[in-house]
């Protein structure tokens, strides 16, 4: 996807904007998620306390990752919907990283000028409900 064929991310509803995310996050590429972000693109993952400033520092993260070298397995993400509101869209979905790691994850995503302007990323690991509140509950498929 280079420069002059990017979308305009605030034009897409819900429906595009789930499509487009689900290609971008499945073809783990750099160079297209580069084109997609704002000059003044920030990343962050409050869990682990980091921040990623500009769009040129997370590209050369995603470019070290091992993934991106083949030492390992490529993560995958399978969304499960996409809210999409004026500037804004919240999208929930599993982050497999493989290896028996799977996590519930929410990505925030805030727009600026049709791109991809700050994005927030929650993850978090599954555990077992107590017994005591089955009688109120009805249990979801993960």
């Amino acid at each position: 996807m280079d420069e002059q064929r990017v979308p305009n991310l605030e034009e897409m509803d819900e429906h595009e904007a789930y499509r487009f995310l689900t290609e971008l996050l499945s073809n783990l590429s750099p160079e297209e998620e580069y084109n997609v972000r704002h000059e003044d693109y920030v990343m962050e993952m409050p869990q682990s306390g980091e921040r990623f400033r500009g769009r040129e520092n997370l590209r050369a993260f995603q470019e070290a990752y091992p993934t991106y070298r083949g030492e390992t397995p490529p993560p995958s993400i399978r969304l499960h919907r996409v809210l999409v509101k004026e500037g804004l869209w919240v999208a929930e979905g599993v982050y497999d990283y493989g290896g028996g790691q799977v996590l519930d994850t929410v990505l925030i995503f805030e727009l600026r000028d049709g791109k991809m302007w700050r994005d927030r990323w929650y993850f978090a690991e599954p555990f077992e409900a107590p017994e005591w509140r089955a009688q109120w509950v009805e249990r979801m498929e993960s």
